[in-house]
């Protein structure tokens, strides 16, 4: 380490310095000295500065230095830069080496569109007020000349619009009016569609559409303080408030960015696109420190709309593969998006310029009750023979605002040994203006006089390297079938024999799948040279996800095109490092022709998966009809899915954790009646209106 350390500059030696693990995002010292080494390399050329991040370690040179910290060298330090070169369509895409102080690859990549980041945005808005076109096009839906001024904008990828292709940096500015400041734009869209190049910084074309709607005269519709004291009479006075503590501290510890907790152990990384990501998770199983993922991350997601009607087909966001699931993210806030006893990471970044600036709290770590763990009681002795343990949960959370909506990211460690990632929705629906009259045809609800919400779909891909008690997995696939004898026969006389059906994939076209409720169908990731000395089974982690909603437009639509992870629940791969992005590397603007990133790696299906280092890719997520409980502002909506241990321990591994409440049946016995009381607390019968104050809990008693 020392002798590297030597032979790089001493801005640069600092930022290493600062980095305990391979795989921790760049710190704001080490973008400003990648960004300098490139503009060092290239002074003549102007240069925008689209990504600088990580370029994740190969991971058997990550897995190596695991193993031995003190004697494996540590992994070279690289950073990935996406740059843009003014007046020159494409990109440069380059790799330093942060350690030699030295760009080791500079390739020109043409006919892509790189990232939107929130340079870009910010930009638009002030454009189109200033558009003599827009303006007429403003003034036509009835908006005054003189209230341009309260014209905005909602900047979206062009997604994709033959007309354009892919020589220019385009956005399409979905456009709405504000009487107040204050107001939600959302209650009053307008009907047509600027086209605006990013580069050039002007508008190129306007999407008008030739039946006309003009500006809702309604009342705007509101969710602020001055509106629900107007129009709702006020706050309800029935809330009362709900504090968390823990007096004794939290039950985490963390070193760098690794955390340790209730047995388990993982790194917690962040990158512009992916947002969290999670690596090397450990379950320390009585001293046996076992693998169970290398990486998890949400890699990408596609919100395709439904209304078949121009320019709406151009309305289906990659959030993350189009914007970065960390550019957009939020700084959380005590008491607000977290609650209890909070450990915060920061996020940094480089603006255009190659300037580094930081999120603030962009990840929130915290512990929640969570409910009871198990629990069970004896009829024999009146229930007094019981033993109850409440659990708690470990959570990192990350929250970004894609334009309208914001996505609430939960990654949730349970005490049985459970993975639980759940994504809440909320925000703001997307609308359209809707004429006196109109009809929305079923493509959309009208959710507020004027305001159309279209029908459309939440669709993620969760990327899963697991690392099964050791690099070499298998997937398969479980169903429960009824057993095939008919009844009356020998083997299933009364017709009630049912049993599971594993499929093993050994090839990537065998494992492209799909959901099956009927079968309450799963998919196990699983060690096949690791059995269970009991149940004779691999040990697997199994992936238990019902929200898996398929793609609804057709086959050969140009979402399905675009977005070819959606088309399948489950696919998987051989690991390959740095295949990161389902949809492919360079997202917006893209026609689906040929389609980008997982058709591209499963090729033609017939890529060993069997007992190897695999990728399993899933797609779940949910299709949203719009109501009018979803305006002016949602309710947050959740989705979830379980990672969970099957096979993996010889017994539930919670077992040690402390009852919140025993007694056995010999101690109920020896105290006779004097020990069973009602578990009730004194609190909560007040909210029965008893009147008996002075019984002691009987629970929470070791």
């Amino acid at each position: 380490m020392s002798e590297r350390l030597s032979q790089i500059s001493s801005h640069t030696r600092a930022a290493v310095d600062s980095v305990s693990n391979p795989l921790d995002p760049l710190t704001a010292s080490e973008i400003k000295a990648a960004v300098n080494i490139v503009k060092k390399a290239y002074p003549d050329k102007s240069l925008g500065f689209n990504v600088v991040t990580l370029a994740e370690p190969k991971k058997s040179e990550v897995l190596a230095w695991i193993a031995s910290p003190t004697s494996a060298p540590l992994p070279t330090r690289e950073v990935e830069a996406v740059v843009i070169e003014t007046g020159v369509s494409g990109v440069w895409e380059g790799l330093v080496d942060l350690d030699a102080g030295k760009i080791t690859s500079w390739k020109k990549v043409d006919d892509v569109a790189p990232i939107l980041t929130a340079d870009d945005l910010i930009k638009v808005e002030k454009v189109i007020r200033t558009d003599e076109r827009v303006i007429e096009q403003c003034v036509i839906s009835g908006v005054p000349r003189e209230d341009i001024h309260k014209v905005y904008c909602d900047p979206w990828t062009i997604g994709y619009d033959e007309r354009f292709g892919t020589s220019r940096r385009l956005q399409q500015a979905l456009m709405y009016y504000r009487s107040d400041e204050d107001d939600s734009q959302y209650s009053h869209p307008l009907d047509f569609c600027p086209i605006y190049d990013t580069e050039t910084n002007e508008v190129i074309a306007i999407d008008i559409p030739t039946i006309r709607r003009p500006l809702s005269k309604a009342k705007h519709a509101n969710f602020h303080s001055k509106y629900v004291e107007e129009n709702l009479g006020g706050y309800r006075k029935t809330v009362k408030p709900i504090n968390v503590t823990q007096p004794e501290g939290v039950s985490f510890k963390i070193t760098g960015r690794e955390i340790e907790w209730q047995n388990f152990k993982f790194h917690i990384g962040f990158n512009y696109r992916e947002g969290i990501v999670l690596s090397n998770i450990t379950y320390d199983d009585h001293g046996d420190v076992r693998p169970l993922f290398y990486r998890i991350s949400l890699a990408e997601m596609v919100v395709p709309y439904g209304n078949p009607d121009h320019p709406h087909q151009r309305k289906h966001a990659f959030d993350l593969g189009e914007y970065g699931g960390g550019y957009m993210t939020n700084s959380l806030a005590l008491g607000c998006d977290c609650k209890g006893v909070i450990h915060y990471f920061d996020a940094a970044f480089s603006d255009r310029a190659g300037e580094p600036y930081v999120i603030k709290n962009a990840i929130c770590i915290h512990e929640e009750d969570d409910g009871v763990l198990y629990k069970h009681s004896d009829f024999r002795d009146g229930y007094a023979t019981t033993i109850l343990a409440r659990g708690v949960k470990l959570i990192i959370s990350q929250i970004f605002t894609a334009a309208n909506y914001e996505y609430m990211v939960y990654w949730i460690f349970h005490m049985d040994g459970t993975i639980q990632l759940e994504i809440k929705l909320t925000g703001i629906l997307n609308t359209y203006v809707l004429g006196e009259g109109e009809s929305t045809r079923g493509f959309g609800t009208q959710v507020y006089p004027g305001v159309n919400a279209h029908n459309h779909q939440h669709l993620f891909s969760l990327r899963l390297n697991p690392m099964i008690d050791g690099v070499n997995n298998s997937v398969q696939m479980s169903d429960a079938v009824r057993y095939a004898p008919p009844v009356g026969s020998k083997e299933n006389f009364y017709g009630n024999g049912f049993l599971p059906k594993a499929t093993l994939f050994k090839t990537t076209g065998e494992a492209i799948t799909d959901y099956d409720g009927s079968t309450s169908r799963t998919w196990d990731m699983i060690n096949p040279s690791k059995i269970n000395a009991y149940s004779g089974k691999p040990a697997s982690y199994k992936l238990v996800s019902r929200e898996s909603a398929p793609l609804m437009p057709k086959e050969g639509s140009l979402v399905w095109k675009r977005a070819s992870f959606a088309r399948h629940t489950v696919h998987v791969t051989p690991y390959v490092d740095r295949q990161f992005y389902p949809a492919g590397q360079y997202v917006p603007q893209t026609s689906g022709e040929p389609s980008r990133g997982l058709t591209e790696w499963i090729g033609d299906g017939t890529a060993n998966i069997e007992n190897t280092d695999v990728v399993l890719w899933h797609t779940f997520g949910i299709t949203h009809f719009p109501a009018p409980e979803d305006f002016p502002i949602m309710p947050a909506e959740p989705m979830t899915l379980l990672l969970r241990p099957r096979n993996f321990f010889l017994q539930n591994p919670a077992l040690d954790v402390p009852p919140s409440y025993i007694q056995t049946t010999s101690g109920a016995r020896s105290a006779g009646n004097a020990n069973v009381s009602s578990l009730t607390d004194n609190i909560s019968r007040l909210a029965f209106d008893e009147t008996k104050t002075d019984e002691k809990s009987s629970c929470c008693s070791k």
